[in-house]
């Protein structure tokens, strides 16, 4: 627990870097995501944030607070709390959440179950899960504001989320996912390769960052250099998502050409 919540804030502090100086104007830069601000985005993590520490620290607070956020739209309900702030103080209000939720984080048993807006994740899970969804939206941001972000380390939580997450891209959709295992092959920003599963017919390979865009819905498939091989691969590469909720918009082919 203590190793991923050191990512996680080496995550924060990466996006943290990237919003710190802007004025209101850049706030309300506008990003990829379909009427998202920069603010949006960042008010979007900072309510998850909130919800994050919650789903550990009180369950069944938890749970009546996603009948409440369900009844009220969901997941466009995290972006009013920024909006009805100024963008220094939404970056207050998101160092301060952001800290706590990782004070808990370390607190707490890495095999608790913790509930959230899918099935519930071991406790570890959870906090990569966190640095995902930073990762994610921060790319939103970078892509926003043209700023050209270094692939770390920290993109092997986001490749596994995005690996194991294949049976979830299905469901979600109401899809049954073949019964067909896929080899996946990526090269780390070190140059090492990390692999999942033995190889077979059906395989991914390519760039870890490529594959983290591709499985965050933040890249569509053709804008990247992954090589996809076999209709199993193919398939779910097409539909991957790595985060809990509805079906993702993703992404349209030539929005970020190579």
């Amino acid at each position: 627990m203590h190793a991923i919540c050191d990512d996680l804030l080496d995550e924060h502090a990466d996006l943290d870097a990237i919003v710190a100086d802007l004025d209101e104007q850049q706030w309300s830069q506008a990003t990829p995501a379909a009427g998202w601000s920069v603010r949006d985005q960042i008010s979007h993590l900072w309510f998850f944030d909130q919800r994050a520490a919650l789903a550990m620290s009180d369950p069944d607070g938890f749970a009546a607070d996603m009948q409440q956020l369900l009844a009220a739209g969901g997941t466009a309900a995290s972006v009013e709390p920024g909006r009805a702030i100024s963008g220094a103080e939404l970056l207050a209000a998101w160092r301060r959440d952001r800290s706590a939720l990782v004070s808990l984080a370390r607190s707490i048993d890495p095999a608790a179950r913790v509930p959230w807006y899918g099935p519930a994740m071991g406790a570890r899970s959870f906090i990569t899960a966190r640095l995902m969804e930073t990762w994610a939206h921060g790319q939103d941001v970078a892509d926003a504001l043209s700023v050209r972000r270094a692939p770390t380390a920290r993109l092997r939580h986001v490749a596994h989320l995005g690996v194991r997450a294949r049976p979830f891209s299905y469901a979600v959709r109401g899809l049954t996912m073949p019964p067909v295992p896929v080899h996946v092959s990526l090269t780390a920003p070190d140059g090492s390769l990390w692999e999942w599963d033995e190889p077979v017919d059906d395989w991914v390979r390519g760039s870890a960052l490529d594959f983290c865009l591709v499985a965050t819905q933040r890249r569509h498939p053709a804008d990247t250099g992954l090589q996809v091989h076999g209709p199993a691969a193919t398939e779910w590469i097409g539909i991957a998502q790595a985060f809990a909720g509805g079906v993702g918009e993703g992404r349209r082919p030539g929005q970020f050409a190579r």
